[in-house]
């Protein structure tokens, strides 16, 4: 994933905000909304516009659609950046919507990120919002699936990012009719028209028929997402004081989840799917939901359970559910501040190390010692594991030697004998990859 282009205009004082811009009708109408609302802005009121595209790669048309959204960006006099998607189209074979969709609101997040944006706006309509419901409805998904795509969200709970959808409430011939009213120009994707997509072919087949028997069938549908959204929200407020002596941090303690199932298995489904999701992954069919259920009645108090959901591994660890961590991540140099009284490695000895190509990692051989607080005995790491409750499945991360010492283990900490309180200083810092 990669960027070539950015624009240089210098950033004025005042709340950034960016646009999804893909350059089709929708987008084009979000974008013309926000710049004329942005025009009639008194001063103290005046934000910065982005608009961010997302070159999925995947089709001939790719590049045209980047230089026509560059152009339309050039001409309401905003910023302009994109990302590059790589998608490896044979990996994703049967699944290229939700790889390319994850993809691309992952690209957005980063774009976000970068230009210190907190609200990314997004052009879905009252169209996409019934489609999405049938398609759910498809799936046989419950409360949380049928509501269809919230108006807001945030990202994550570790970041400031809300999604935005101004348009939810907006049909696609109320779009096209503002397009049409003010001349504006747009890209049409070959793509959308390809019913080998499900959506496509719920938008092509199934919405028009739809509309034939009941014209306000999207209206509908879009009303029916909002109160099952507002449902969801009951159900979430049920679960959390359901959960009270099963939720902690982002562990389940599975002891009184059986005894809240014994008594009322649809709540501590309830509580099951509210944890799921505060963990970002997606709902369990009802098949693997009984699996689970199955499992857990089987397994003894100081077992290990491991499943695989959503691409993640789902453990069960001293009588409690985690999601594992990526294992993936690299070490980096922190310099901490001349007025910091935290304690770091002197920055000369770490420099020299550097130069002298002495900064080594090293896999775990099971015999490793090290000294993390004043006056302690060296102790293997097994033990230091075991005292911090590290799970198992993250002691993966290679530790860090410098001339052949140990200097820093993640998730334990740094060798106290080489660290100091003056001076110019470092710290290592274990930083794990981001979920995909």
């Amino acid at each position: 994933m990669a960027s070539s282009r950015k624009s240089q205009q210098s950033p004025n004082p005042g709340k950034r905000i960016a646009v999804a811009l893909s350059g089709g009708l929708d987008s084009v109408v979000l974008l013309d909304t926000v710049c004329k609302a942005q025009a009639k802005a008194t001063t103290q009121n005046k934000n910065q516009i982005y608009a961010f595209h997302i070159h999925h790669g995947l089709q001939k048309p790719a590049d045209e659609w980047l230089i026509f959204c560059e152009k339309l960006a050039k001409k309401y006099q905003i910023h302009f950046d994109f990302r590059l998607l790589h998608l490896n189209t044979e990996e994703a074979q049967g699944n290229i919507e939700a790889r390319a969709r994850a993809g691309r609101y992952e690209a957005l997040v980063d774009l976000c990120e970068e230009y210190g944006i907190e609200d990314l706006l997004l052009a879905h309509h009252q169209n996409d919002q019934a489609e999405t419901v049938l398609l759910q409805l498809l799936r046989g998904s419950g409360v949380a699936g049928l509501s269809g795509m919230p108006a807001s969200r945030g990202v994550s709970s570790k970041s400031s990012i809300t999604l935005w959808r101004p348009l939810l409430n907006q049909s696609k011939q109320e779009l096209e009719a503002y397009a049409k009213e003010h001349k504006l120009k747009w890209i049409e994707d070959p793509s959308n028209q390809d019913t080998k997509y499900r959506r496509n072919a719920v938008r092509k087949r199934i919405i028009p028929a739809l509309e034939k028997i009941q014209p306000e069938a999207l209206a509908n549908m879009a009303r029916s997402a909002q109160l099952l959204g507002e449902a969801q929200t009951l159900l979430n407020r049920l679960a959390q004081q359901d959960g009270k002596s099963i939720l902690s941090n982002d562990q389940l303690k599975v002891i009184p989840l059986l005894a809240l199932a014994k008594d009322d298995l649809p709540a501590a489904n309830n509580v099951l799917r509210f944890w799921l999701q505060a963990q970002q992954l997606a709902m369990p069919s009802q098949e693997r939901l009984q699996a689970w259920w199955r499992d857990l009645a089987k397994v003894k108090a100081d077992a290990k359970l491991e499943w695989l959901h959503d691409e993640r591994k789902i453990y069960l660890w001293r009588g409690a559910l985690q999601v594992a961590s990526p294992e993936e991540g690299q070490w980096t140099l922190k310099v901490l501040p001349a007025s910091s009284k935290q304690l770091g490695f002197p920055a000369d000895w770490v420099k020299t190390a550097q130069e002298n190509n002495q900064i080594t990692l090293r896999e775990r051989l099971g015999s490793e010692k090290i000294q993390i607080k004043s006056k302690t005995p060296r102790k293997t790491l097994k033990n230091l594991y075991q005292e911090a409750d590290v799970p198992p499945w993250e002691r993966q991360a290679p530790l860090l030697y410098i001339n052949d010492e140990l200097i820093a283990v993640a998730g334990i900490g740094l060798s106290y004998p080489h660290l100091t309180s003056t001076g110019r200083r470092v710290i290592p810092e274990w930083v794990q990859n981001p979920v995909k």
